[in-house]
């Protein structure tokens, strides 16, 4: 890894699409565009709305772009936030109990960037998870809850995902959201929030990677065509070997993350 860090300040940067957004003090982080910070509304826990933000801003840094640490300037935020520091500090410290950030004492802290074997393995329990979902779905979902899968895909039809692969992957990610949704179970809902969160990360990162984003969607429409059927055995066989062959290119491919 390399020694350089990136930490967070108060500067406003103009990114690439023309929009303001969180700078780093060396510099804008390679490829990444990250929403704008906007003060608080002071009607609702401070403490919440630290997290709520903070949260979107992390996952929406490109995180594995770089080798360079990136370190969370509390003041700064706070500032920037129009709040005291506790409620950030409140907030870093609920981040850091679901493994988003980590504090280094005398340091400060930085964002998590997951590696190779810890992303295998939140990617193999999501694939458990979105398995299961994908059972109940054939169960529990409409025809017509289903339908909006495909019509998702409407769009990357004769083969255009490559042309719009930034399109593609935020609806690569809106697609397994929706899985774990229609499965109408509570608790799976509940224990699959976080763990997206983690892996969306990833996903964002390795769709452009290889040919994934064509086998991607060719996944996909296997995955719609079983539960349209309401066979629900061959589409939770999908669902986990779809999850899993992310894995498996992780394995074998994703060398920035050692």
């Amino acid at each position: 890894m390399s020694s350089g860090i990136h930490r967070f300040s108060l500067t406003k940067s103009v990114a690439r699409n023309g929009k303001r957004g969180i700078a780093a003090d060396a510099g804008e982080l390679a490829g990444a565009e990250r929403p704008r910070l906007e003060p608080i509304d002071t009607s609702f826990s401070f403490k919440n709305k630290a997290y709520a933000a903070l949260k979107s801003v992390i996952v929406g840094m490109d995180v594995y772009g770089s080798h360079d640490e990136i370190r969370l300037d509390e003041r700064s935020l706070a500032e920037e936030l129009g709040i005291s520091r506790t409620p950030v500090r409140e907030a870093m410290a609920q981040l850091e109990r679901e493994g988003f950030v980590r504090s280094v004492p005398r340091r400060g802290i930085y964002v998590v960037r997951k590696s190779r074997r810890e992303v295998i393995e939140l990617i193999t329990a999501w694939a458990a998870l979105e398995s299961m979902a994908a059972r109940l779905i054939t169960e529990n979902a409409t025809d017509e809850e289903i339908a909006s899968l495909r019509r998702m895909f409407a769009t990357f039809e004769n083969g255009e995902v490559g042309a719009h692969l930034d399109e593609y992957s935020e609806i690569n990610i809106e697609f397994h959201q929706t899985i774990i949704r229609l499965s109408r179970n509570a608790v799976l809902v509940d224990l699959a929030e976080n763990l997206f969160t983690h892996v969306r990360m990833i996903r964002r990162k390795t769709i452009g990677e290889k040919d994934r984003a064509d086998r991607s969607i060719r996944d996909h429409m296997h995955i719609i065509e079983a539960l349209e059927a309401r066979d629900m055995t061959r589409a939770e066989a999908l669902v986990r070997d779809h999850a899993l062959g992310l894995a498996d290119h992780v394995a074998k491919y994703a060398d920035y993350l050692e």
